[in-house]
């Protein structure tokens, strides 16, 4: 991995990492953190997660929960985790 020597300069032609960094630096901490272990068949879906919260930390509680809940009953069971706790997918 490579980066970014922020003492020759933070950003070259208007593009800089500090976004990027930011994300894989909070990926890290959930993954030492609350989640303990990110399965390689799940990581996009953790990635999802973590880019939600990030877009959405400054929205209030209640409206973080109100607009997961109105957008999962409007969805149907996830192909990804259904039968996860059973450990009926493959690893």
């Amino acid at each position: 991995m490579k980066r970014i020597n922020h003492q020759e300069g933070y950003s070259v032609d208007d593009a800089c990492s500090n976004g990027a960094e930011s994300f894989f630096s909070r990926m890290r901490r959930g993954d030492l953190g609350h989640h303990h272990l990110i399965a390689g068949i799940y990581v996009v879906r953790y990635a999802q997660e973590a880019a939600w919260r990030e877009d959405h930390r400054r929205v209030g509680n209640g409206d973080q929960a109100e607009g997961v809940v109105g957008s999962a009953m409007g969805l149907g069971p996830s192909i990804d985790f259904c039968g996860y706790w059973q450990r009926t997918k493959a690893a």
